[in-house]
């Protein structure tokens, strides 16, 4: 009877070892082929199951079979909790992932000797092949360990496991001979020295600055980590539910793609504003013929970077041939509108097939088996999701997110809004937006108007990663003529000493409104844009014109109050919005008047992007940038530091209004708040065990230097303690499904029954679509719903959550309280 990798749901077909591992094996090939690596993905994938050849692992498998536990985790390890823990009482945990490494490992010192003879200086990058491939294997269902000499285990622990943990010898004996052979002739002289020499070329122009060039190792390890993830995560969903493979790793027809874009910008008006969106499309469509690299698309808000970045990305995927198009944007509000934007080019049909939308954070931190199995990994040729999804899937922890990292390689990266970027992730930003656009035949687009000073930093922070973004790349000509061109607005500092309370603000908005039919009221917290919505509506005569955006509505539901504002907007009724920030990024609305709670200055600019953005007005549109009398922002560290920024340049003796928005006061402000702020640009995580003193998150996936633990080891990298420090936003959030509508209440209910009849394809379908009907909120927010049985999980022990019904609000959307009576209450 053969070996089994993993048990039938029902019947006796069995998946076998040797199945899973020559699978995984083609897979894992295929995605490290992108970056060069392929051998090394093939052998990686061959081994990581290695030590299910064990009697105590088939034991375990005989166990769930005989006791129909047909949903415990098949993959139990030392670093996984799970039902199957509990089969037939058993304790402890089973090891399966140490004996592959521990087979590569002997079988590569054995070859290794004799090259570090012949050629010395590729000692060091010998040893990176052989302990990073290690590293992959003992670390598929953890996420990859720390490779320091730490006392409570890391790579060397897990190497050295005798016989009795690991099982080697025993798997070795009763492994299929098509394996060992297979794994003799993949892991041989010439894949070593070949590999070696790879790292070596991309690696040494980097040697004098050690941050950098540890770093780069660093990404090399978690790319062939990545590709073993997604791997064995496909196969095992494949055998799961069979038949998945049509839907997988959709390949567009970018020649179709880019003729059905051209065929519709030819049907474009272009008189008037729409003549100069024209002009920086056309330079973009232009620019996509060149090389790769980091390109910056400059251009001032309403003047069309959306399609003019989709032009550059078809046109440059087309040239390059390569896999897919991501977008990566600031805030989950924009992401529906800007892919339906794509999908309009491409047909529903065609849309569909290409465009993935991938913004909620449904998935959950900690992993259950079927989690695992329906994460989202980015297959579709173009993928739009959040700054904060990104950044997981290049830093967090665990199996998550490193499974998509991958598909980050033959793609071109629009960063939309990038001057969003955390500030304490500049530097990993920046080091892994060089390694991939150096190392993995990709493109990056930094898409603005006001662009931050990524690739102009202080001199004393710069080797800790500085953007390898130089002036020749910029997309759009003549930045400053573009400026004045697309002036159509004037800003009003209305900044008092004093702030205005709410009575004062509640008149200037009404008076605004009167005068200009429609208002966008921006503010920087919650609790000001329910106050503010809560008198208008008593102050106002027409409620049924006021409406309130903010992110404890779901996606769907701010999309159709955003439809509702836009078609009173197109016919001149009355419209006043509340909003916080999340209508700034890119949102495609068009106000006579903005009031701006006092921010950033790229927000005020963002803000001032919302009026007159279309020119329809004879003359200027106006933004009046005011400052509540009380404000809390001591939780919104980034806001606070913008607003002192932007309030230093309103003081200054030389301040001229009329040129707030002008490129020239943009670099003044960064130069403000990004270079004041530049010792948080590391990633500070203050005094950390592994270290000594205070340390940076972006030194414990490079060179390590402070470490207190001496490591042979040629990897270096503190990989968990990293991925357990790093969160994309200091106040990590938690998706939950909300009932807004039929559709999200059916969805909820189809997951509910999916506990019965667990489908890994459907589950996946299904959390895709509940994406737009989800709210992220903080963990303490959770618990408190929960703890009142507000909110519960779809399944006994599976950490995704649903909230009933009587805590969604038509007004202001998830709320602590019962809705009805309560709602008008301000929380």
């Amino acid at each position: 009877m053969p070996f089994i990798a993993h048990p039938a749901a029902t019947g006796s077909k069995h998946q076998s070892v040797l199945t899973h591992l020559r699978a995984v094996q083609v897979l894992a090939e295929a995605s490290a082929e992108k970056f060069g690596y392929a051998q090394a993905g093939a052998l990686i994938g061959l081994l990581h199951d290695f030590g299910k050849y064990s009697a105590a692992f088939q034991g375990y498998m005989d166990d769930i079979i005989t006791l129909k536990q047909a949903h415990a985790n098949p993959d139990l390890d030392e670093d996984i909790e799970s039902l199957a823990r509990t089969v037939k009482g058993q304790k402890g945990t089973i090891n399966h992932s140490t004996a592959g490494a521990q087979w590569l490992v002997n079988h590569l010192m054995q070859i290794a000797p004799v090259i570090f003879k012949e050629d010395s200086s590729l000692s060091q990058y010998c040893m990176v092949v052989v302990q990073g491939l290690a590293l992959c294997i003992v670390s598929h269902h953890s996420g990859l360990i720390n490779c320091l000499a730490e006392p409570s285990g890391g790579l060397l622990k897990r190497l050295k496991l005798g016989e009795e943990d690991s099982h080697l010898n025993e798997c070795i004996q009763n492994a299929d001979p098509e394996v060992l052979n297979e794994a003799r002739k993949l892991a041989g002289y010439d894949f070593l020295k070949s590999t070696a020499q790879a790292l070596k070329t991309s690696l040494s122009p980097y040697r004098s600055n050690k941050i950098e060039h540890d770093f780069y190792l660093g990404m090399f390890v978690k790319l062939w980590f990545s590709c073993l993830i997604d791997a064995d995560r496909t196969n095992s969903a494949d055998f799961e539910t069979p038949g998945n493979e049509p839907a997988r790793n959709t390949q567009a027809d970018w020649h179709m793609a880019c003729a059905l874009l051209e065929s519709k910008i030819a049907g474009f008006d272009t008189e008037g504003i729409n003549q100069i969106r024209a002009a920086i499309s056309a330079n973009c469509q232009q620019k996509a013929l060149g090389q790769q690299g980091i390109y910056s698309l400059t251009v001032p808000t309403g003047g069309g970077k959306n399609l003019a970045s989709l032009r550059f990305a078809l046109h440059h995927a087309k040239q390059h041939q390569l896999d897919r198009i991501i977008y990566v944007i600031p805030y989950t509000s924009i992401i529906e509108q800007n892919a339906q934007a794509v999908r309009d080019v491409f047909g529903d049909e065609l849309g569909e097939q290409w465009v993935l939308e991938h913004h909620s954070n449904l998935e959950p931190e900690v992993q259950t088996w079927r989690t695992k199995l329906a994460c989202e990994n980015w297959d579709k040729p173009i993928v739009f999701t959040t700054m904060v999804q990104f950044l997981e899937s290049l830093f967090g922890g665990g199996t998550r997110g490193v499974r998509r990292l991958h598909q980050l390689s033959k793609a071109v990266l629009i960063f939309d809004e990038i001057q969003t970027l955390p500030i304490n992730c500049v530097h990993l930003f920046n080091n892994a937006v060089n390694f991939l656009t150096r190392h993995c035949h990709t493109t990056a687009v930094m898409c603005t108007a006001t662009q931050p000073l990524l690739n102009k930093l202080p001199e004393r922070v710069k080797p800790r990663g500085e953007l390898a973004l130089t002036g020749g790349n910029e997309l759009t000509p003549d930045i400053s003529k573009l400026y004045q061109a697309l002036e159509r607005v004037t800003v009003r500092n209305l900044v008092r000493p004093r702030g205005w309370d709410e009575g004062e603000l509640t008149a200037l908005i009404a008076q605004q409104l009167e005068s200009n039919t429609s208002c966008l009221v921006i503010v920087n917290t919650k609790h000001w844009a329910k106050a503010l919505y809560h008198t208008l509506n008593e102050h106002l005569a027409w409620p049924d014109g006021i409406f309130h955006l903010s992110t404890d509505m779901c996606a769907a539901h701010r999309k159709a109050k955003l439809d509702e504002i836009r078609s009173r907007l197109d016919d001149g009724l009355p419209t006043l919005c509340l909003s916080t920030a999340l209508i700034e990024a890119g949102v495609d609305v068009d106000f006579n008047t903005v009031v701006r709670f006092l921010a950033g200055l790229d927000s005020i600019a963002q803000a001032a992007g919302r009026c007159n953005r279309h020119g329809r007005q004879q003359g200027m549109g106006e933004v009046l940038v005011v400052n509540p009398h009380k404000e809390n922002l001591n939780r919104l560290v980034d806001i606070k530091q913008g607003v002192a920024a932007t309030k230093y340049i309103l003081d200054a003796d030389d301040f001229d209004e009329a040129k707030l928005l002008s490129p020239e006061y943009t670099t003044r402000y960064f130069d403000k708040y990004f270079y004041e702020r530049c010792d948080e640009m590391g990633y500070p995580i203050g005094t950390h065990g592994l270290t000594q003193g205070q340390s940076l998150l972006v030194d414990l996936l490079s060179s390590n230097e402070k470490s207190t633990e001496k490591s042979p080891l040629a990897i270096r990298q503190a990989f968990m303690a990293a991925g357990k420090a790093f969160k994309a936003i200091n106040a990590p959030t938690q998706g939950l499904i909300v009932p807004y509508d039929d559709t999200a209440k059916t969805l909820i209910s189809e997951l509910l029954a999916l506990d019965k009849r667990f489908d890994a394809a459907l589950y996946r379908t299904l959390l895709q679509q509940a994406q737009k009907y989800s709210v992220n909120v903080f963990t303490h927010k959770l618990k408190q719903l929960l703890d009142s049985e507000a909110a519960y999980p779809i399944a006994e022990g599976e950490p995704v959550y649903y909230l009933r019904d009587e805590h969604y609000s038509s007004e202001f959307g998830l709320s602590l309280e019962i809705c009805g009576e309560q709602e008008g209450l301000v929380l």
